[in-house]
């Protein structure tokens, strides 16, 4: 067996008894996430800003973007319910380079998953004790959500991860919203079934444990784009993709039917400064047809401090070393213009 078993890992709850969170921080918690979940319900009208760096590289930087993301929030928050984007894992297409955060909490080091994951807990601890923001981060390994799962306010399932059983019963046992991306391939089936089966009880293993579910009434859609049988992006935001998206919904019978439209990734073709018009092309679509406006939940943004992105060696502060991500003035801009809109 070609595994070198290095050491064991302290389970989720010694960690969070080394790392706890306090009642103020439950509080916030407890609070932001009756708020974000009322918006997938269609309780609330604003609309849900899922943005953020494409990998949380580095916990000085990350904060310095949540702090600033804090002093917008409050200039917009009758219309914009902003939910910043703390990912500690990424997935990797043919499995090389940088797997985030909970791998390697120092990129210029060796993958330490220990020191990753009290990494990636105290840094979503200090977003919130910082800034009062619940964040949202995606569930690469559903064993390991429980290590953050007192702490996030959104989950989002990846479109290499949206047909794994595991995640899709996982996502079925959570009390927030998670939400499930459309397949690398575009197949709006294999997300529908995704969202389908978590929206039901399961009895299923789970970290040695035989566990039972409940059901997420409030797993959904994420669209991001896909990529057609030559490599090339096609996006799938406009107005006959949500409109064939909502007639899914409906021939299936699932409850709160929502979706977050992903700007970036196959939907922007990787450009990220196209974001800006995505999101304003849809916000245009919701004006003109109200079964629309009440589908969509809002969008999800890669954006951090500079534009673009850097080789791991180059260490340009708030400079993504994933994928290229829109700038932080480009970024103000916009969700200025996006409470202007709606």
């Amino acid at each position: 067996m070609n595994m070198n078993f290095k050491c064991k890992l302290p389970i989720p709850a010694e960690v969070k008894e080394r790392y706890p969170a306090s009642s103020e921080v439950q509080k916030i918690v407890n609070n932001r996430n009756e708020e974000i979940c009322n918006i997938i319900m269609g309780k609330q009208r604003k609309m849900l800003l899922i943005i953020g760096p494409c990998s949380a590289d580095n916990e000085d930087s990350v904060i310095d973007y949540v702090c600033r993301l804090a002093n917008v929030q409050d200039k917009v928050k009758d219309k914009i319910f902003i939910v910043p984007r703390i990912y500690t894992n990424k997935p990797r297409s043919i499995g090389k380079g940088y797997k985030g955060m909970l791998h390697q909490p120092d990129p210029d080091k060796e993958p330490d998953l220990y020191k990753g994951i009290v990494a990636i807990r105290k840094m979503h601890l200090r977003a919130i004790k910082e800034t009062g923001f619940t964040c949202a981060d995606e569930m690469l390994y559903p064993e390991n959500h429980r290590y953050l799962n007192d702490l996030l306010g959104y989950v989002a399932i990846g479109a290499r991860s949206v047909e794994n059983q595991q995640h899709r019963l996982t996502a079925s046992g959570l009390n927030i919203p998670v939400g499930m991306k459309n397949p690398t391939s575009g197949n709006i089936s294999i997300m529908m079934n995704s969202i389908e089966a978590a929206q039901y009880e399961h009895t299923f293993l789970y970290r040695g444990w035989e566990v039972s579910t409940t059901g997420n009434p409030l797993t959904h859609a994420i669209l991001r784009g896909y990529e057609n049988k030559y490599g090339q992006h096609m996006s799938n935001y406009h107005y006959d993709d949500l409109q064939l998206l909502r007639e899914n919904y409906f021939e299936r019978n699932l409850k709160n039917p929502a979706v977050i439209i992903d700007t970036n990734h196959s939907n922007s073709g990787k450009r990220p400064l196209e974001q800006s018009r995505i999101v304003k092309e849809v916000l245009n679509n919701c004006r003109y047809n109200e079964d629309i406006c009440k589908l969509v939940k809002g969008f999800m943004i890669e954006s951090y401090i500079e534009d673009g992105a850097q080789k791991i060696d180059e260490h340009i502060y708030g400079k993504s070393i994933t994928d290229p991500c829109l700038g932080w003035d480009k970024t103000e801009r916009l969700i200025y213009e996006m409470a202007e809109l709606l």
